[in-house]
């Protein structure tokens, strides 16, 4: 073994090596970025009140670096996505991880609110350059029998960031300061570097190249594949759900059973464990369900069932217990959904991964904003996360369903199992894995 993944393994790989399963420790490099990332996304916000007050400006003003992380990766991510796609995964990867680096250097050194806005700015521009070509380059690389599963693990790895990650830096940040946490990611970043540098291939550019009207219409040209212009569709509808609910998550447990910040701060733990248990068991099942020859992601509507229970658990279910393990379902749902659409996005058109996967994300926090918006509009909270959080989830499973209904109608009947695994999802060119 030689440490690097280079191509599709379901192009080149032996049977043998689909069978045997797959080597996880040539995925360490991007891995640990995953980890790094789901840890940067979540760390700001029990820092707020540190940071604010060693800088000198107000929480809300603290939080705007929070903004600027979001904005700058859903705004720019389905643009890097596609220099992923045409200059190759090696190259954004390098330079969105130095950029990762560079950004939380900064932010530790930051002296006031400007440069922690713009160090945080530049994290979310460096985690949209990495994050969709690491998609795309577990999705090409990993054996076919196991991509979901190998997507599943990054997924969960990504959200220990949250579970393990943020409490450490957390912790760190109580004993030397809040920009102790940030020292410790560009650490863990630096380390990441040399196993990047191995186990990520230089791939040779693709044609059409990167600029003028041909950029605009390659990072629009997702939506013109009908699977993923549905995926992406359905994608909105879920994380208005979900995540915008989840704004509201703290503020509903505290109306309906008076908890405190110390027991809001272990409901998050319960919300990235509940993501970490939904990835690996949508990976698991997603590659089960391919194994026997169903191409179609039939679990879509499933998480979008699940969600909704899960939802109408913790507004209305009797009891902090009950309320507690709808919010553990409501994020195994989030975990699997997120996987069969990483999953989608990494084989519906093979030349457009890492922009697919962008718009994936993309479209979450679009989809976020919208249903933290229609929540807050409702003058009880409970109310508001049962109405909107239900009905849409309610919206993403009817999608889901029609998704995975065009993806069977659009795959070609099979004549006989195939020898060395199951087609790609959607339809389209075989070869293309």
């Amino acid at each position: 073994m030689s440490g690097i993944s280079d191509a599709p393994a379901d192009q080149t790989g032996p049977p043998a090596e689909a069978r045997q399963g797959w080597d996880r420790l040539r995925y360490a490099g991007v891995f640990t970025l995953l980890f790094l990332f789901g840890t940067e996304t979540f760390l700001v916000s029990p820092l707020l009140p540190t940071i604010s007050d060693d800088i000198g400006v107000s929480e809300a003003a603290a939080a705007s670096s929070v903004t600027a992380y979001v904005l700058a990766y859903a705004v720019t991510a389905p643009f890097l996505g596609l220099l992923s796609d045409r200059f190759g995964r090696r190259r954004a990867l390098l330079a969105g991880t130095v950029l990762f680096l560079v950004s939380n250097a900064a932010a530790a050194l930051s002296g006031g609110l400007a440069l922690l806005v713009v160090s945080r700015a530049v994290a979310g521009l460096a985690a949209a350059a990495a994050g969709p070509a690491i998609w795309a380059h577990i999705a090409e690389t990993a054996p076919d029998r196991v991509r979901g599963r190998a997507l599943g693990l990054g997924m969960a790895l990504f959200s220990l960031g949250q579970v393990i990650g943020v409490p450490l830096g957390a912790l760190l940040a109580g004993a030397a300061g809040w920009r102790s946490a940030f020292w410790a990611l560009a650490l863990g970043t630096l380390a990441a570097v040399p196993l990047l540098l191995r186990q990520v291939a230089p791939t040779a550019a693709a044609p059409g190249g990167f600029g003028g009207a041909g950029a605009v219409k390659g990072v629009v040209a997702a939506w013109g594949v009908p699977s993923l212009r549905n995926a992406l569709l359905v994608n909105t509808a879920f994380h208005a759900a979900n995540l915008g609910a989840y704004t509201f998550l703290g503020a509903l447990l505290v109306a309906r059973f008076g908890l405190s910040v110390e027991a809001l701060g272990l409901v998050g733990v319960l919300v990235g464990a509940g993501s970490v248990a939904g990835s690996l068991l949508g990976g698991r099942l997603g590659d089960r369900a391919r194994a026997a020859g169903r191409t179609d992601l039939p679990l879509l509507a499933v998480w979008g069932v699940l969600l909704a229970v899960g939802v109408a658990l913790a507004a209305t279910g009797p009891g902090l217990v009950l309320a507690l393990a709808g919010v553990v379902v409501w994020f195994v749902a989030s975990g699997g959904f997120v996987t069969d659409q990483q999953t989608l996005a990494g084989t519906a058109a093979p030349e457009l991964r890492a922009t697919s996967s962008a718009w994936l994300t993309s479209t979450m926090y679009a989809g976020t904003g919208v249903g933290a918006w229609a929540v807050g509009a409702f003058t009880a909270v409970a109310t508001g996360t049962l109405v909107i959080g239900v009905a849409l989830a309610v919206v993403a499973a009817l999608g889901g369903l029609l998704l995975s209904t065009g993806l069977r109608r659009g795959s070609a009947p099979a004549a006989g199992p195939e020898p060395t695994g199951p087609e790609p999802v959607s339809g389209v060119d075989p070869a293309a894995g």
